[in-house]
């Protein structure tokens, strides 16, 4: 199992788990890649879901490339700080400054589909399953979208307000895939956090917010570039 490619590990974000990444995780096998990790984090709070990530590269010997979709950009910015981190990835996802969170950079540009999000009785945020394919996936099946939707994970909602300490994206190499059709984080915003981390690279997709499951090629061929460059 030797390999002179690092360890990928990806962070999935709201409304989903570690399974997201089912197309970019064949795809990155195909590529060769061998050492392969997808958290699942509990969406409860950023200094609890970066914990999470943190022990999972703690357990990895050599370099890791980070990977994070969505709220996941949040979680490797507060967490990518490890001395074995080589590389951030971010996937149409969010990459706070110290001090900002992803709900007020959502505040920023509304995204589509913030209407569609449902707060429940015990302070769990949920997309509204009928709306769950037009909102986070349109560019899937109806079938992939229903799945999606019956199995999403719900954040606890105060989640959204939790702030990043110290940017990892300031002092590791960044590469970022903005989603030129994404209705959950609005593409303004996303154009905006690439460009103020002076990201390596900048691949523009015209795809939905699910770019990991819509164009895994693509997904998977930055992750590779990242890889290659940082090792």
């Amino acid at each position: 199992m030797s390999s002179s490619k690092p360890a990928v590990v990806l962070v999935h974000g709201f409304w989903g788990g570690a399974a997201h990444w089912a197309k970019v995780i064949l795809e990155l096998k195909a590529l060769g890649y061998t050492d392969l990790r997808a958290v699942e984090v509990p969406l409860t709070s950023l200094a609890e879901d970066a914990e999470r990530t943190r022990k999972m590269v703690a357990q990895i010997p050599g370099p890791v490339v980070l990977v994070g979709h969505s709220y996941g950009g949040a979680v490797i910015s507060e967490a990518g700080h490890q001395p074995n981190v080589a590389a951030l990835v971010y996937i149409a996802a969010f990459a706070p400054d110290a001090g900002e969170s992803p709900g007020g950079i959502t505040q920023e540009h509304l995204p589509v589909a913030a209407p569609n999000l449902v707060p429940d009785s015990d302070g769990y945020l949920w997309l509204n399953p009928g709306k769950f394919h037009e909102s986070f996936c349109q560019d899937l099946s109806a079938d992939e979208a229903f799945v999606m939707a019956v199995t999403q994970k719900a954040p606890l909602a105060a989640t959204f307000g939790n702030p990043v300490t110290d940017p990892a994206w300031r002092h590791k190499p960044s590469w970022y895939q903005v989603s030129s059709q994404d209705r959950m984080i609005a593409p303004e915003n996303q154009q905006r956090m690439s460009a103020r981390m002076k990201a390596r690279k900048v691949v523009t997709l015209d795809a939905s917010h699910a770019s990991l499951a819509s164009m895994p090629g693509e997904v998977a061929a930055l992750i590779d570039e990242a890889a290659t460059a940082s090792s």
